[in-house]
Parts: structure tokens; sequence; C-alpha cells
């Protein structure tokens, strides 16, 4: 098979890191990958094989007639057999670009989040509903995502599959050198995700702040980007909290990080099934998340982690306290013992990507 993979931009977040690691392992299988990234960014991407940056302005994202044409011209070229659109983004420009030059390859839509969290107009409804008329097959992230896409859109459950996301296999080194000095103050909780609402730093900063008066050395570590960085960095001063939460950016050393944090915290609103949690239990991080999405699906308090309900701050600040107590006391915890082999068994990239080829096989077919 010929694969055309398109990624938003050159950018370490989630979904463009996924693409590159799941076009790797296909690669392995056998298969010729193509991954082209729409707009500019500035990061290096995970990807082994040939990579077209088309360097798009994003203020171009809805009318980029030059832009759908730079793709049809790479398609003439790659002659893929299918093309994988991960994010709305790129889907919008993929379709767009087929309907304006009619090149007849199917899309998959990748779906990562719930979309019924984000469709809010009957604007945004037909709008959506116009571009996804004209794909051929949806892969979600987890099947809570698939059932509110099939309820979302009234999609038909023969055109939609989950196939979840996945951990890339690595031996993980030492604390990175820039961070020992952190590492050595304290306990440290770790947060990965763009700076973003849904992402909820305004409440993981309120779960921090009063988890310190117990434990007045504790660190938070943000790693990513985003809109909002600032703001989130005037609340941090506000709290004068500039000693103990420390802004990464974008990373490349994230399971270093993982595996020698104390705790990994996701108190996000909105999520679909966040790799982010499954490399945490790889490293074997104790995880606390906001039970939205198909966050529920990897992790179940009592065995695999720290579940809490959407907004509960207590009980959030209860499970670190917990947490925090059994590390204290050297206590060995189960949950990370279970979550570890949880991901061993089901979520690995090698094991993902021989989902995803039979997924396009079949839509093939």
């Amino acid at each position: 098979m010929k694969i055309l993979q398109i990624i938003q931009k050159p950018q370490l977040r989630g979904a463009e890191i996924f693409a590159c690691q799941l076009s790797n392992h296909l690669i392995k299988l056998g298969h010729e990958v193509l991954v082209l990234t729409i707009f500019k960014g500035d990061s290096d991407l995970p990807f082994s094989g040939k990579i077209i940056h088309l360097n798009r302005s994003l203020s171009k994202r809805f009318f980029d007639l030059k832009g759908w044409k730079e793709l049809d011209e790479v398609i003439k070229e790659f002659k893929p057999d299918i093309i994988q659109a991960n994010a709305a983004d790129t889907l919008k420009f993929a379709v767009s670009s087929k309907i304006v030059y009619s090149w007849n390859v199917p899309i998959v839509f990748r779906n990562a989040n719930k979309m019924g969290d984000f469709i809010d107009s009957t604007l945004k409804f037909y709008l959506n509903r116009f571009y996804l008329k004209k794909i051929s097959h949806v892969i979600s992230v987890s099947k809570e995502c698939q059932k509110d896409f099939e309820k979302t859109f009234l999609w038909p459950s023969e055109n939609i599959s989950t196939i979840e996301i996945g951990v890339e296999e690595k031996k993980i080194g030492n604390v990175p050198a820039d961070l020992q000095r952190i590492f050595q103050k304290g306990y440290v909780l770790s947060h990965i995700g763009g700076f973003a609402p849904e992402k909820n730093h305004s409440g993981l900063l309120e779960i921090f702040n009063e988890l310190k008066i117990q434990f007045p050395n504790i660190q938070l570590l943000l790693i990513g980007k985003g809109r909002l960085e600032n703001e989130i960095k005037d609340e941090v001063r506000k709290l004068n909290l500039e000693d103990s939460v420390h802004f990464l950016g974008y990373r490349n050393d994230v399971l270093e990080i993982l595996s020698f944090s104390s705790i990994f915290v996701l108190p996000s609103l909105i999520e679909g099934l966040p790799g982010v949690i499954l490399e945490a239990m790889y490293c074997e991080t104790p995880v606390v998340a906001y039970n939205v999405g198909g966050v529920g699906e990897v992790v179940e308090t009592n065995k695999t982690g720290w579940l809490i309900n959407k907004g509960s701050n207590q009980q959030f600040i209860e499970s670190l306290y917990d947490i925090l107590s059994q590390i204290e006391s050297d206590k060995k915890l189960p949950e990370v013992v279970e979550a570890k082999k949880l991901v061993n068994n089901s979520f690995l990239n090698n094991q993902i990507a021989k989902r995803f080829e039979t997924c396009y096989e079949e839509i093939l077919n």
C-alpha cells in the first residue's frame, strides 16, 4: 500500500507524534508512507521517511487554492492508495482539495476527540457534515469517541472503527540534565498538554496550590505550548508559584521526564484517549485523571490508576495525597504494575500499526 499521512504542522503534539510513529511502523510492515504537513512549524518530527512541508499560512486555513493545488500535485506524483487526515484542519484541507481538483483517493479521518464537545452551533454541525460526507471512513481513538461521533453526526456504524493510540517502545534514560535541580527539590507532578481551555491548566494550578500546603517542596512540570500559555504564567505569578511551576515547552525526552516523575496528572475537561496517559503507564508512573472521553477505557480506579469525576478538585487532591503518602512509606503501588501490563499487552505501536493496516485493507476492499 501507498499511504499519505497528512498532519497539521511540524510540532511535537500528540496527534503529529503518533501519526509519525504509526507511519514508521507501517513502513516496517512493507508499505510506502509519505508524511505531509500543511502549516508552518519548527519541530523535528519523529519520522524516518520522506516529509513534504507545504508551509501554508494558518490564516488561509479556510480558503487556500494554492495549497489545495499543491496537495493535488503531491497526490498525482505519489499516487497513494489511501490518505489519512489527522485532526480537523487536515480533514478540511484534504476534502477541499479533493472537491476542487477532483482526485478520487479515499480519505480516512483520524478522530482523536469527542467531537460533540466542540459542535456547539448549527453552523458548525452542517459545516463538519459537509466535509465528512466526502470521506470514506473514520478511525476513532476510543470507543467513547466513536459512540459520540455516531450520535453527533448520525454517522453509520459500518463506516467507523476504533483503533486506540499507541506507545513507542524505548529504552528510558536518566533524568534530563537541565531538570536535575528540579527533581532534587521534592516530589514532581508532570502534565503534558497544549495550553488550551479544555486542558484546564487553571484547575490544575488550584489543585497544585492546595497540595503545596502539605507538601511544600512539591514541583509541577508543564510540557507543551499554546495560546493560553502567557495567561497561565500570569496565574502562576499571582499565586506566587514561580519557584514550583516550570514551563518546559515541547520536549523530545518525555518518557524520561515521566519515568522520574512522582505522578502524572491530567485534569482535562475534554479528551479523546490521550497517548500521554499510556506513556505514563508505560513508565510505571501513577496516573490521576478526570473521567472524560476515552480516559476511563484505560484508567480504572484501584486497578490501573485513579479516575476522578470531572471537575472534582477535592477528589483529585485526595487521590494525590493518597499516592504521595504511599510513596513516602515505600509502598509498592499495584496500580502501576497493572497499568504497565495493560500497555504491553494492548497498546504498543507495533500492535496498533497492524490494526491500522487491516482497517486500510478493509476500506480499499
